[in-house]
């Protein structure tokens, strides 16, 4: 009999009825690729709380094992960049969306997806940092072409106690820059500050209309949360500033002035982290083994068991997780 492993299965009945399970499958049941991978860890993702719940059309094909993004060995490999016992790193590319994803102790892909894993972090810590903090890096790199150093000014990070913020928040203080961290939960401010917030703002300040040009109070940002947020976090860039853009926690609208952009030459830069050029990724990833540290990753992060993925996915749509979770497949 074939090998088995566990796995998330997401079906839809005739009628578009979603229904998840856990389940057994074997390495024949898996989709196309010329990587085959032990998948050791991975993460709660706000995506992947949206394709397990069903509350937005994450998911584009179906079955669908949802998780965007897993460490791993490889077990076989055709690719000519990878072979037998290598450790590696995926984010994005549709896995979890259209094809076979990380919630499973196996996965097969394309080896063009995949990046090795920096020297200096463990299979752990790429999840503990996992989609959300690449896609963190992501910004502060575009933060950064755009010439918005720490010298420049505070820069906001929105939705600060999530995926995306908590990563944010802990590169852009190590890299000296004073972080304004917004969140809607006030209580993690400790936490927060522990990261390397220099002051915390509620999500109130922002979460309301926004006027066509409010008081400087940075040079930049990076929001994770998109609509008013946004918004506001524009209208609010001092001259010349730039805020990237890289999540709709908070909505997909954004109800916005030009003003910023015509009066102040603020810039809004989007943040792709799905289909980002490998280059760029390798790039991220090497600064993050570089750039964050060790210890905040710790704090930034805590580990479940598999069993406690379907859980957590709804919780994370929620607002109730704090940092990143990150989830022991062999558990």
């Amino acid at each position: 009999m074939p090998e088995k492993f566990k796995a998330i299965l997401i079906s839809r009945d005739a009628d578009k009825k979603q229904s998840v399970e856990v389940t057994e499958l074997s390495e024949a049941d898996l989709m196309e690729g010329d990587v085959t991978v032990s998948v050791e860890y991975t993460t709660v993702n706000y995506k992947d709380g949206l394709a397990i719940t069903g509350k937005a059309p994450v998911v584009r094909r179906f079955p669908m094992i949802p998780g965007v993004d897993f460490a791993g060995t490889v077990l076989a490999s055709s690719h000519p960049d990878f072979t037998a016992g290598d450790k590696v790193i995926l984010n994005g590319w549709g896995v979890g969306e259209t094809h076979y994803g990380a919630y499973a102790q196996r996965a097969r892909v394309k080896g063009d997806w995949l990046v090795p894993l920096p020297d200096g972090l463990t299979a752990r810590d790429a999840m503990a940092i996992g989609t959300a903090g690449y896609t963190a890096m992501l910004c502060v790199m575009a933060l950064e072409r755009h010439a918005i150093g720490p010298e420049r000014g505070p820069v906001i990070v929105t939705g600060a106690a999530g995926g995306v913020g908590t990563v944010a928040v802990s590169l852009l203080s190590k890299l000296g820059y004073q972080v304004i961290a917004s969140t809607g939960r006030p209580e993690e401010a400790d936490f927060l500050k522990g990261l390397g917030a220099a002051e915390i703002i509620t999500r109130d300040e922002l979460s309301g209309p926004a006027k066509p040009l409010g008081k400087e109070r940075w040079a930049g940002g990076i929001d994770a949360v998109g609509s008013h947020t946004l918004a506001n976090v524009l209208s609010m860039t001092s001259y010349g500033g730039a805020v990237a853009a890289c999540g709709l926690a908070g909505g997909m609208d954004l109800p916005a002035s030009v003003m910023p952009f015509i009066l102040r030459g603020v810039s809004l830069l989007g943040i792709d982290s799905v289909m980002a050029p490998k280059p760029l990724r390798i790039e991220a990833w090497h600064r993050l083994a570089n750039d964050l540290d060790r210890d905040k990753i710790a704090m930034l992060s805590r580990t479940i068991r598999f069993d406690q993925i379907i859980g957590s996915t709804r919780a994370i749509v929620e607002g109730k997780i704090r940092g990143r979770v990150v989830v022991d497949v062999s558990e």
